[in-house]
Order: C-alpha cells, then structure tokens, then sequence
C-alpha cells in the first residue's frame, strides 16, 4: 500500500493524494466576479448612470438657463448652451429683492443651527450616557417629533405664536426671533436621534479618565467629548443646514408679507415672490438667476464637508 507524505506531520497510509493545482477548478472570489456578478454589476453602474443624469443634468439647466436671455428660455428650454452669457441677470434679480431675502436666511440659519447643534447635542449626550428615571420616556417623546407632519401642528402653531405675539412683540409672527426658535424646535428631534446613537459609541475609559483627573461633567463634555462627536456634529449640522434653508412651509406660515413692515421673509418666500411679482411681464431668465443662488450655497457646503458627512455616517459603524 502507498503513503502520502504530508509536510505538517506523518504519512497516513489512507490519505487520498494531492490534487494538482492545474486541474482545480476556478473559484469565485469575494467580490462575486462569476456571470451573476458582472450581470449585477452591469446593472448597478447602468443605474448609477441614470440616476446620476437625473440628478446633474436638472442642475446644469438651471445654471445655464440663468444665463440666457428670456427669448433663448422659451425657444430653446432644453438647451445647455446659451448664445452668449447673460451675467446681468444675477445682478437684476438681487436688486429685485433676493438681496434682502438672501441675508434674511443667513440671519436665521446662523442662530437656529447653532442654537439646534447646541441643545441638540447636550439632550443626546445626557440622554446617551446617563441613567436616571424617566430617561427613555423622554427620549422617545423626543422622537415622537419625527412622526408628527408639520402640517398638523400648523393652526396651534399658528395661533401659538399670535398669541405670544400680543404679550412678546419680539415673539410674535413676521419675527426673525420666533421663526429661529420654530426651526430649533422643529429640528430637535432628528438630531437628537441622531447625536444619540453617535454618542453611545463613544468609549466610556475617556469620560472616567477626564472625570478622575478632576473635571466636571460640564467640562467633560465640552472639553472630550464634544471634539470626539465632531464628525457626528458636521454630518447633522448639513442636514439642518439643507432642511431650513430649503424650508418653506414655516416661513410661509409664520413669516407674512405685511404692508408698512419690512419685509423678513427667506429665500424661498423670496422666489415665490419674485416669480408672483413678474404678473404679465415674464422674466424667465431673471427668476433662474434668483434659483441659481438660492441653490449654490447649500451645493457648496455639501460639496466641501461631503467627506466629513460620509465619516460622520459611518462613524458608528467603525467603532
């Protein structure tokens, strides 16, 4: 009878032979580059194809449909490429009002997202890493907000908001203050989901060690583990940034054009009115100049922290 030698210990004499590596048989490898793969794949980069016209090619026809004159806007809609490039119509749909609209957002979104970032993260944290009665009631009263539409708080919200107006002028409709403090608290809930999760998979040893070396929870929080969540507070800060800036159900609820007043409303009040104001007069090219800028600054923001948004998402899963 035969033996086999095998290198990693005595020969067994019913040890069936070696195969030859010629003779073995492709295998499929992680990735799944078998006929069904390659089929998936096709299918998959077919689909990311659409899908990316859908999304880019909307985009590049409002830019360049800014740039045309009203005659080229109507007799060629389709078209990407103007005639000659019309620059002057940003500048006569910033002087037609998107001017005042424009600061108006930034006034509005620089303390609702900082005031929503704040109390956001502070409600996650102390919800996250503390265990005291009541913790997971309040939590999910806290989500709860996701599953209520906006459009059903609208009359309490309404006359919620008249009503403190009588006694608090500064509160009242028409107010920069009222619509900041309507935007954090419509904002809470998402980021205080989100913050939440973000915060549990932070390693406890940091918290124990800041604490032993004499901080306190206040000065553990600013000072540890907030820096730790910045990837987390970036991702959930463009989110608020995208949501009340192309927010308008609110300003058009609580923001109404008075007569006599200044006018306060944001940006997408603002294209409304430019495009209502026109009457019979259309200036079509004017009011794609008004969408291109409205649209280009939160394209930017993500643009630039898209790579922080990303991290921030899978930061949960990583650790």
């Amino acid at each position: 009878m035969s033996t086999v030698t095998h290198p990693s210990g005595p020969a067994r004499p019913d040890a069936p032979p070696p195969r030859d590596p010629s003779t073995r048989r492709p295998t499929k490898d992680a990735g799944g580059n078998g006929v069904g793969g390659r089929i998936f794949n096709g299918f998959s980069h077919l689909f990311l194809a659409v899908w990316a016209i859908m999304v880019v090619y909307p985009l590049l026809w409002v830019v360049m449909s800014a740039l045309k004159t009203d005659s080229e806007v109507i007799r060629e809609p389709l078209s990407l490429i103007p005639d000659a490039l019309q620059w002057d119509n940003f500048a006569r749909a910033w002087t037609a009002g998107i001017d005042s609209f424009f600061l108006n957002t930034l006034l509005v979104l620089v303390f609702s997202v900082t005031l929503t970032m704040l109390l956001g993260s502070m409600a996650a944290y102390a919800l996250a890493r503390y265990e005291f009665r009541g913790n997971r009631l309040i939590y999910w009263m806290f989500l709860s907000g996701l599953t209520l539409p906006i459009y059903l708080a609208a009359v309490p919200l309404f006359k919620g908001v008249y009503n403190t107006g009588v006694s608090l002028p500064l509160l009242g409709p028409n107010k920069h203050l009222m619509l900041i403090l309507v935007y954090v608290s419509w904002s809470l809930s998402f980021t205080i989901f989100f913050m939440h999760s973000f915060f549990r998979t932070l390693p406890d040893s940091i918290a124990e060690a800041a604490q032993v070396d004499g901080a306190s929870h206040t000065r553990t929080f600013f000072s540890v583990m907030l820096p730790m969540a910045k990837p987390g507070l970036i991702s959930i800060g463009i989110f608020n940034v995208l949501g009340q800036w192309n927010q308008w159900y609110l300003p058009t609820l609580l923001m109404q054009s008075v007569s006599g007043e200044p006018k306060n409303q944001v940006i997408a009040q603002g294209l409304i009115e430019l495009s209502v104001n026109q009457g019979y007069k259309s200036d079509w090219s004017g009011l794609f100049a008004g969408v291109t800028m409205a649209m280009l600054p939160v394209l930017i923001v993500y643009v630039v922290f898209q790579r922080q948004v990303q991290s921030g998402l899978t930061a949960g899963v990583g650790k």
